[in-house]
């Protein structure tokens, strides 16, 4: 797959992962907060922040209706309206600025999700380097099209999503004129769990798609991620908070520090381990070599003795003749003088 860069930083298989810190609504409607949770998430070494744009009513109706209040009993929101839901949730647009030139004073990418065009619009006034598709909105193709306009790189998120839905976003993005799309794989619900992630389809995915794919991860901990990358995942988005303890919408599946520093590093030490297809001693196993077993005469011989399971064995170190010649050298007469301890070779025989 074609690596993308990112106001100078490569994402692509060649490269580490690629990890993103969702803030979501863990800010809790302080500032102060929104800017700390930034400061943390880049002393975690993670390489991107996110933030949501949208507002209640650009996502939903304030309604009394039953199909506009979350009743389902395993929601972490259930009893709240869809509206109060993202009232409380979202970022006020006045903060973006200040999110996103932190971000910038840290090293790290500051970006967003929009939900409708005019937060689009938004966006671009603040010069985004990239955006998100959340899974919720990964059908609405108009919404797509849009940011496919911008000429920005695009990561989607698939959760719910059918193969053909799939088709239908992505060839959406490119005949808009879209070129950088990265697809996350994505279960929605939350929090999830690692029997639902099926992340198996990643590497299809990619193959189907002939784009980067990544992942999404509600689970808890960091496993999931990690696995991810051994599947070829160049991307991993998780949902950060200072501290779960603290409550807010998200805080349940969300990472605190200490736990994203360790999705940074070991899904590094993972994308490390791939490596290339290898046969044979790698460059720092060659000292080892020494150590393997090999064939060694343990008692001392005259010239005109035969080699036998008494003092002919297979033990370490490996300065001898391979094991595999055990059999063939029974029998045999050594034709000199031979002390014990000696690494076992054809100039002893013959």
């Amino acid at each position: 797959m074609m690596e993308i860069e990112i106001i100078g930083r490569k994402v692509g298989p060649d490269h580490p992962p690629f990890i993103i810190a969702e803030m979501s609504g863990n800010h809790n409607q302080s500032l102060a907060r929104a800017l700390e949770i930034v400061d943390k998430a880049a002393e975690t070494g993670a390489h991107a922040l996110k933030i949501q744009t949208y507002t209640a009513d650009t996502m939903t109706l304030k309604h009394k209706g039953d199909e506009f209040q979350i009743e389902d009993p395993e929601s972490l929101w259930k009893g709240k309206s869809l509206y109060d839901l993202y009232k409380e949730a979202y970022t006020p647009w006045e903060w973006h600025e200040k999110i996103f030139a932190r971000c910038r004073e840290l090293g790290m990418i500051g970006f967003s999700t929009p939900f409708d065009a005019s937060s689009v619009d938004f966006l671009e006034s603040l010069h985004v380097p990239l955006y998100k598709i959340a899974s919720f909105e990964n059908t609405d193709l108009p919404l797509i099209r849009r940011v496919a306009r911008t000429g920005k790189p695009l990561i989607i998120s698939t959760g719910m999503a059918t193969a053909g839905e799939m088709a239908e976003m992505t060839q959406a993005f490119r005949e808009a004129g879209g070129k950088d799309l990265i697809l996350l794989k994505c279960t929605s619900s939350y929090p999830s769990t690692p029997e639902n992630s099926h992340i198996v389809t990643i590497p299809h995915m990619r193959d189907l798609f002939q784009c980067q794919v990544g992942l999404s991860d509600h689970t808890l901990g960091t496993g999931v991620a990690v696995a991810s990358v051994a599947l070829g995942a160049t991307v991993v988005e998780k949902h950060f908070t200072l501290a779960r303890e603290d409550g807010g919408v998200d805080a349940q599946f969300s990472l605190e520090p200490d736990e994203m520093a360790r999705l940074v590093e070991e899904t590094e030490r993972a994308w490390l381990a791939l490596g290339t297809v290898n046969y044979g001693p790698t460059h720092s196993e060659k000292a080892s070599g020494q150590y393997r077993r090999s064939l060694y005469i343990t008692e001392n011989l005259k010239a005109g003795d035969i080699l036998t399971e008494d003092n002919l064995r297979s033990i370490r170190p490996g300065f001898g003749l391979p094991p595999k010649y055990y059999e063939l050298l029974l029998g045999k007469k050594v034709n000199k003088n031979v002390p014990k301890g000696t690494p076992m070779s054809w100039n002893l025989i013959g």
